[in-house]
């Protein structure tokens, strides 16, 4: 790594990444609703349907700022610093722009085996058929990075990026 101030990186262990993962969904939830109410006003929305795909757009694109902003400042989110996760290049250096988009852009890997399913089989309907379809397609998209050597996601081998346990040394006076 390049910085002194860091201890050595490891591979974060898989129960720590999922609840990296939960605590993210968390974090997200917060920041949909907080869209909702700042795009609902604007755009003069009267019922729930109206502009829903406007506004799920913004909310798509809201979190892309949000990944793509603290990925490419300091390689944590809120949840990686939590965790002490963070993602680096396969050089240990901090991700660029378009590496940040990237792996945002391809991170939907997590989830778009399980929504394909639902929308062929017709189940998007369901809440309890989606809860347990994105469930399946979480754990099983978690447990595929088991199979690589250095236990990595899709996402991640794909855009050149890497997850690392990532905690700050103390200072001997502090």
């Amino acid at each position: 790594m390049t910085s002194p101030e860091w201890a050595e990186a490891e591979i974060p262990g898989l129960l720590r990444r999922l609840a990296c993962l939960a605590y993210e969904g968390v974090l997200l939830f917060a920041l949909a609703v907080v869209t909702g109410l700042i795009f609902s006003p604007l755009v003069q929305q009267r019922h729930a349907l109206d502009y829903r795909y406007g506004l799920m757009a913004t909310v798509v694109s809201v979190f892309a700022l949000y990944f793509v902003y603290f990925w490419s400042r300091n390689g944590q989110t809120l949840a990686m610093q939590t965790w002490h996760v963070r993602v680096l290049d396969l050089q240990g250096k901090p991700l660029t722009t378009g590496r940040a988009l990237s792996r945002y852009a391809l991170s939907w890997l997590w989830f778009l085996p399980a929504l394909s399913g639902l929308y062929l089989f017709d189940m998007q309907r369901s809440s309890g058929a989606v809860f347990c379809a994105l469930f399946a397609g979480i754990i099983a998209y978690a447990l595929l990075a088991q199979l690589h050597p250095q236990k990595q996601f899709l996402h991640d081998r794909i855009c050149g990026t890497r997850l690392v346990t990532w905690r700050r040394v103390k200072s001997p006076g502090i």
